[in-house]
């Protein structure tokens, strides 16, 4: 006779790969020097809900000389996704490493590498892993991060290994579309993928030369969305440390408990 409760039957293959769908962020276990701001209990955004035009990138690195694959170099990746960033720039998550339906919190540079005093980030925002295997992972950002829409991190064979990242977003609102209308955010983001990449090759002791390519997919944008402004993580973070000050104040005259 069939069970009439049969178990729920775990997920297999490619399917495993996918992180199950969220309404709302959750961030947990944190080491203390994070900056914890704009992730927890925000939604995921897409490329319907990003203001600016649509724009696609690719960069490449090819692993001349290295005798390793392509499932090598991910392996390698999503185990020290943070440790291959530009200085001045932190990934910080529970696990550590890239996993499905992983939330991070990423402690960032401001345009053109400007950090606050004592050289800390100027924007706290996050991610969500949405995909990961052993050829490429996958995620996507909640509002008030600078871009809405969808980052892909792979490596394949092409007569030698490459590793690739390729993005396609749009600005999530005004204020970051205008960073990139004058190339600020656009440079930004350039030299930070094309480092990574670098640094990634580094480790297994190449000197890659990273080419970039890049299309204008929509020029147009989405004024429905110029509310999302109001979620801007660059300027919420600013507030959060122009106020420090008050803060530090605050708990120094709060009287000791026994």
């Amino acid at each position: 006779m069939e069970s009439s409760n049969p178990q729920p039957v775990e997920p297999q293959g490619r399917d495993a790969a996918w992180a199950k769908p969220v309404s709302k962020l959750k961030v947990t276990g944190l080491s203390a020097g994070a900056i914890n701001l704009n992730v927890d209990g925000r939604q995921l955004t897409g490329l319907m809900h990003g203001f600016g035009q649509l724009w696609q990138k690719t960069y490449k690195v090819r692993m001349s000389g290295a005798n390793v694959t392509p499932k090598e170099v991910i392996q390698t990746w999503k185990k020290n996704f943070g440790k291959f960033w530009p200085k001045g720039n932190y990934f910080y998550s529970a696990l550590g490493e890239i996993v499905p339906g992983e939330v991070a919190v990423l402690n960032l540079a401001g345009p053109l590498g400007i950090t606050a005093p004592g050289g800390r980030p100027v924007i706290s925002t996050g991610i969500m892993v949405i995909y990961a295997d052993d050829e490429s992972f996958s995620f996507m950002t909640p509002y008030g991060h600078m871009f809405a829409g969808m980052n892909t991190f792979s490596c394949y064979e092409d007569g030698g290994t490459v590793a690739q990242i390729q993005v396609l977003v749009r600005a999530s609102d005004p204020l970051y579309e205008i960073g990139c209308r004058l190339g600020i955010v656009h440079k930004t983001e350039d030299d930070f993928w094309k480092q990574t990449l670098t640094n990634l090759a580094a480790d297994f002791g190449v000197e890659g030369y990273v080419q970039q390519t890049t299309s204008l997919v929509d020029p147009k944008v989405q004024w429905s969305e110029a509310k999302n402004i109001w979620h801007n993580a660059a300027v919420r973070t600013g507030i959060y440390l122009l106020a420090s000050p008050l803060r530090w104040i605050r708990n120094l005259a709060r009287p000791n408990k026994a």
